[in-house]
């Protein structure tokens, strides 16, 4: 029964997403780096990956989703933001080989995150396509009208 309430809720996060879009795309910077066509990539602690791709221009959409799964990705191994994680990792306050991701292959940028279901299921989620803060933004967002809803 949970699984099905994880699911549900990710599935309304996608719908809100895709309302918070045109909001954001009113501000030029953020226009000017996907055009609309961004991705959010949502995995469960087993490890089920879940997807949206949004925007007209398929190739651009699927650049923006193998970003966000990255960071997804990323989250879900150190189970910390992107960002923070790399600043921890160069910085040497921890120990980088315990997580197995090499230096390249870091995302170095915001919009990976855990985030905490009301019922404390964790879901590591990555989202490209905006600045950074703005991916983290939408994604807050969209995760508190979902679960308002379902």
């Amino acid at each position: 029964m949970q699984q099905q309430k994880t699911r549900a809720v990710i599935e309304r996060m996608f719908l809100e997403i895709e309302q918070l879009i045109p909001q954001y795309m009113a501000d030029p910077l953020d226009q000017r780096i996907s055009n609309g066509n961004v991705a959010v990539c949502m995995m469960e602690e087993d490890g089920t990956v879940h997807g949206k791709l949004y925007g007209e221009n398929r190739i651009r959409a699927r650049q923006s989703f193998k970003v966000a799964w990255t960071k997804a990705s990323q989250v879900w191994i150190t189970g910390m933001k992107t960002l923070a994680f790399e600043k921890l990792y160069f910085n040497n306050e921890i120990d980088g080989d315990q997580f197995g991701i090499e230096a390249p292959d870091l995302i170095g940028w915001e919009g990976g995150q855990p985030i905490t279901l009301q019922d404390g299921t964790v879901l590591s989620v990555g989202f490209s396509g905006f600045r950074g803060i703005v991916d983290i933004e939408i994604v807050i967002r969209a995760l508190s009208a979902a679960e308002a809803t379902v």
